[in-house]
């Protein structure tokens, strides 16, 4: 099992204690005892739990005392990259001398100052006590956000696939004269296949910088396509047009076979500023919902440098908590993944005569036409147990339905498994009492069934009965819904909501290398959707900020339906909806921040009042007034926002408004509460999301665990998003069949472990010095934090 691993943690502030006199003595009759005297050494921050005590090499980001160019330009200070340049010089020189096996990759003046460096663990204390060094960031893994993707041969082909972009709004952008032209889109991936057809326009002599091989040619990877799709929906004009077709691209390589790390991203989003960009799209992400401080640095002074920054919000949803960095960061546009309007079947299924599966509905498909191709046939069926892709391996499957347990891992990952040994469907039955949800754009047609009705399927295996039919029929039409992969926010320790918007992101067709089409889902393919609404918006009005754009995208968002409960989805869901490039280009007021979170509420007794406030500008060539209301989901006794009840706003001009939330917590049961700030104009109203939560919120103790093999015994650890005071690891057998069978010992307890992971060397025995064999396992972890216990079992490999 390959583990990329980010180490992202709280920030702790370290520093030494040196021993400058040693006295133990102790005298009864009058007599003087020599006192310890301690002198600190001050350290530089380090953020990440970082195994200090181990020699394994490790990569880090080193931030530099020294402002950026562009920190100390907007702080009204001077900068060069001489200076800087000096100073880095500096800080290098004195770590290759105090630790010799230090090597520096990448260094950085634009938008971050510093460098990334590699040397072993145990002598980044000498690194943090240079002078010059204000903190140490770990070098975080990234991956694209990419959920499947199918190629379209060249006769199933058609443009008119491609219909995203026009249900946005951006075909009536182009007839308003607005398709991108003069603004630049940096695409921060794998990158991008500058000869395709579709894509050639869009790129100049200079197309970007390959950070993988450095080198100055960002040409698409051997197996890759995720960047040269992610144009596509940016800017193709050709066979399929993007949301921005006159835009320029550049591209710049980050992520090669295996993902990519904080130092590489970090230069790409360095040298898209430096070169002009006027928009950049990043498509990337890792799982855990803490951000990785060094990117978000990187981010930030980006977007105050007047680049707008877009990025995925991550495929780890449906539940709340999973969205992911840098989808975590404050100011860039985190961005949702929604579904396309699309037909709702009936599903019925048959094995053997008098045998019945009242529970069985469609769960999930990549087109009605595959689908509905299931009826009429009579197909063989495998159980292949979670649907791991070593649960396919020796299994026949070609042309055949994958009978799948859920549990172990995303729905999504177990239907592309399937697709990837040959199946032509799945059944997918629950792993406990009860219905689990629908998942839209499955990479095959895919039946769920509660857990009853697949023991039943599993009862017919043993009779002997291997053969299953289908009953499809067209039931009704669904609008626009959130992808159930999409994750969902809020950010853990900033407690703000994301992602910011929405856009599709299932089945979405554009570029593919070779000059060919491919449809994928995804949010990386709703983030670039937001990019070229960005780029259009840009085009016609060059002189908004950052956070123009985004307030335009956010306050003119319209509410994406939960078809199940006929309600809006959360705010932890769509943000604050799905975007309509016309809306944002025909607005008159922009309200920023465009959402707002009051954070926790924790006093005992009493009342606690928190402060925001919020900038409203009218850009119409009339005076407005605005009037404010704020609700709160089901008007709950104990939370009372206080704000100004009439604000008169000039033409061009902008004012800020102030507004207080009293939460008294003894009339409110702990939890998450969700509310709408109304912004009215007389004819328009703006809705502003708004959460706050009334104790510690309901976050996952834990979200994963991992054992991977290290010199010396393997690392044994857990995904903590919040910490714990408490946490257990028990060893488990996995059963033939897949289930967790017998104890077999607790391999740690811990206290007060820190966020968002924790590891330990173990080495490799149980029961008092066995050597545990190798082969898969399941891991118990139990935690306690605020509160609250949660324990949860994974599937780990000892290798």
């Amino acid at each position: 099992m390959k583990r990329y691993f980010p180490r992202v943690l709280l920030t702790v502030v370290a520093f030494v204690m040196i021993f400058s006199t040693f006295g133990f003595g102790a005298a009864a009759n009058g007599g003087t005892t020599s006192q310890t005297k301690l002198t600190e050494l001050p350290l530089a921050e380090i953020f990440g739990d970082i195994e200090l005590s181990s020699s394994r090499p490790t990569s880090v980001i080193v931030e530099l005392k020294a402002e950026s160019i562009v920190e100390a330009k907007h702080k009204g200070k001077k900068q060069t990259k001489a200076s800087l340049k000096s100073e880095r010089g500096k800080v290098i020189g004195a770590l290759k001398n105090s630790v010799k096996d230090a090597e520096v990759k990448r260094e950085y003046d634009y938008v971050f100052s510093g460098f990334s460096a590699k040397l072993p663990a145990n002598e980044i204390i000498k690194l943090l006590a240079l002078p010059g060094v204000k903190a140490v960031y770990p070098n975080v893994h990234y991956t694209a956000d990419v959920i499947s993707a199918e190629e379209i041969s060249a006769e199933e082909f058609s443009p008119n696939m491609m219909n995203s972009a026009p249900f946005i709004g951006s075909n009536d952008a182009w007839d308003a004269g607005f398709t991108g032209e003069g603004v630049t889109v940096a695409v921060i991936d794998t990158g991008v296949d500058y000869t395709h057809p579709d894509l050639a326009h869009a790129f100049g002599d200079y197309k970007g910088y390959d950070f993988v091989d450095d080198d100055n040619d960002p040409q698409e990877g051997a197996t890759q396509y995720h960047g040269t799709h992610v144009s596509g929906t940016v800017a193709a004009n050709g066979a399929i047009k993007g949301v921005a077709p006159d835009a320029n691209l550049l591209g710049y390589r980050v992520l090669g076979p295996d993902g990519g790390s904080t130092e590489d991203v970090v230069a790409g989003i360095e040298l898209a500023v430096q070169d002009g960009a006027d928009v950049m799209n990043l498509s990337l992400g890792n799982s855990l919902n803490n951000p990785d401080w060094a990117t978000s640095i990187a981010l930030d002074w980006a977007m105050a440098e007047g680049v707008v920054a877009v990025t995925s919000n991550g495929n780890a949803g449906p539940n709340n908590w999973t969205v992911g960095s840098p989808g975590t960061s404050r100011d860039a546009i985190s961005v949702g993944a929604t579904q396309l309007p699309y037909n709702e079947y009936t599903a019925a299924l048959s094995t053997s005569e008098g045998v019945e599966y009242p529970t069985a509905k469609v769960m999930g498909f990549p087109s009605d036409a595959e689908l509905l191709a299931l009826n009429g046939e009579e197909y063989e069926f495998v159980y292949v147990g979670l649907g791991a892709e070593s649960d396919f391996e020796g299994k026949d499957l070609e042309g055949k339905i994958a009978l799948i347990s859920r549990g172990g891992f995303a729905f999504v990952d177990k239907a592309e498994n399937a697709k990837n040994a040959g199946a032509v469907g799945a059944i997918i039955f629950n792993n406990v009492a009860g219905e689990h949800a629908d998942v839209p754009g499955m990479a095959i047609p895919t039946i769920k069934t509660e857990l009853s009705d697949g023991q039943k399927l599993l009862a017919e295996l043993e009779e002997g009965n291997n053969k299953v039919s289908f009953n499809i029929e067209f039931s009704n039409w669904v609008d626009e819904t959130m992808a159930d992969f999409s994750s969902r926010g809020p950010v853990t320790l900033s407690w703000m909501i994301k992602p910011d918007v929405s856009a599709p992101g299932v089945n979405i067709v554009s570029t593919f290398p070779g000059n060919g089409y491919a449809a994928l889902q995804g949010t990386s393919m709703s983030s670039p959707h937001v990019a070229g609404a960005a780029a259009l918006l840009l085009q016609k009005n060059p002189q908004w900020g950052t956070d123009d754009v985004k307030a335009a995208l956010m306050n003119t968002a319209v509410d994406v339906i939960d078809p199940a409960t006929g309600e809006a989805y959360a705010h932890n869901s769509q943000g604050a909806g799905s975007i309509r490039i016309v809306d944002a280009l025909n607005t008159e007021t922009l309200v920023a921040p465009g959402s707002h979170s009051f954070g926790k509420f924790v006093k005992d007794s009493g009342k606690q009042v928190e402060k925001n406030s919020f900038e409203i500008k009218n850009l119409s060539s009339e005076s407005k007034t605005y009037s404010f209301d704020v609700q709160f989901a089901g008007n709950p006794d104990g939370i009372k926002v206080m704000t100004s009840k009439n604000l008169k706003v000039n033409a061009g001009k902008s004012q800020q408004v102030n507004f207080n939330v009293q939460v008294d917590t003894s009339k409110l049961e702990p939890g998450y509460y969700e509310g709408t700030i109304e912004i009215y104009d007389g004819e328009v109203t703006i809705d502003v999301p708004t959460i706050l939560f009334v104790g510690e919120p309901d976050y996952p103790r834990v979200t994963g665990a991992f054992m991977d093999k290290a010199e010396g015994g393997y690392y044994v650890g857990a995904y903590l998003p919040g910490g714990a005071e408490v946490l257990e690891y028990n060893l488990f057998v996995l059963t033939p069949d897949g289930k967790i069978g017998g104890y077999v010992d607790t391999l740690g307890t811990f206290t007060n472990a820190p966020t968002p992971y924790h590891e330990f060397l173990w080495d490799g025995t149980v029961q008092g010095g066995i050597d545990l064999p190798n082969g898969d396992w399941v891991l118990g972890v139990y935690v306690e934090k605020a509160g609250v216990t949660e324990y949860k079992a994974y599937l780990v490999t000892k290798e």
